[in-house]
């Protein structure tokens, strides 16, 4: 019997995102030759998404890693306890859920009206890294996807002042523990379209009430309204992450301005670029 062309649709939107995941696990040197990876599950989408892709690179993958796959229960109102545990069962892959409440924490700690999503975040990181270290897991996998790379970016710019996304593979800042994030190359829009096929059993990510107004919504709106503008947008932001001229920016650390030298001999490449546009101008 001849596949559906709707089959065949999914067949070639799992490959592309295999295809992805794939170059970027290469592209950083992301999984090694005797890992031992956790699997950050939230119960959404991205990393459903993540663990699905994972599994079925590992059937293939030049060298041996074993995955586990991890969910904190942070003890929401109306969190759905039996469906991770369920799932997980069902495809017959080690797992372990981390059971702290940290929402009664963080709604003590956080002012009234103020969204909880970073107090939050740096609760959830520090158990899972705590985990982490206790199981002797040597990389750390988050479901984040391209375009919450690109949303950082633009919230550290207008909201921190920083030139800073998510990296695709990080060290933590006590150095014991490395994250990696497969779905760095993947486009939200595709994900979205996979789950929904694979018919994940979805949990929502505003249980605790914390997810209007946030500035990351903003970002979003904007993005999603420039790439409708001008198609493939995204695809050159995101690729302008991965071509950087630090010496074309403005950060002395990153760049030793003082010490350029008078003679353009010696100066590196772009110095006098302004000098060169000047004459095209006057062309």
């Amino acid at each position: 019997m001849s596949k559906s062309k709707a089959e065949i649709n999914r067949n070639k939107l799992q490959k592309k995102l295999r295809r992805n995941v794939g170059r970027a696990i290469a592209d950083f040197s992301m999984i090694e030759a005797g890992d031992k990876i956790m699997v950050c599950l939230s119960g959404g989408k991205d990393s459903y998404t993540m663990l699905d892709l994972l599994l079925s690179l590992k059937k293939k993958a030049p060298v041996d890693f074993d995955l586990i796959a991890v969910n904190l229960d942070q003890k929401q109102p109306g969190f759905p306890e039996h469906v991770l545990p369920q799932y997980l069962t069902e495809i017959g892959i080690e797992y372990h859920i981390i059971e702290q409440d940290t929402y009664s924490v963080v709604k003590r700690v956080v002012a009234e009206g103020k969204t909880m999503c970073g107090a939050c975040s740096r609760f959830r990181r520090g158990i899972l890294y705590t985990f982490a270290i206790q199981h002797e897991v040597t990389k750390i996998a988050l479901g984040h996807h391209r375009d919450d790379i690109i949303e950082t970016l633009f919230l550290n710019m207008f909201f921190g002042s920083r030139l800073k996304a998510m990296p695709p593979k990080l060290r933590s800042d006590d150095g014991k523990n490395v994250v990696i994030r497969p779905l760095a190359y993947c486009r939200e829009a595709d994900i979205e379209t996979y789950a929904a096929e694979r018919d994940y059993p979805i949990i929502p990510c505003n249980l605790c009430g914390s997810q209007d107004h946030l500035q990351r919504v903003q970002i979003k709106r904007m993005l999603a309204g420039w790439q409708k503008e001008q198609p493939g947008r995204l695809e050159n932001i995101f690729r302008s992450l991965q071509s950087v001229s630090p010496s074309h920016l403005a950060d002395t650390d990153l760049f030793d301005f003082q010490g350029l030298s008078g003679d353009a001999a010696v100066s590196p490449p772009g110095v006098n670029d302004w000098l060169l546009d000047a004459e095209r101008q006057a062309s």
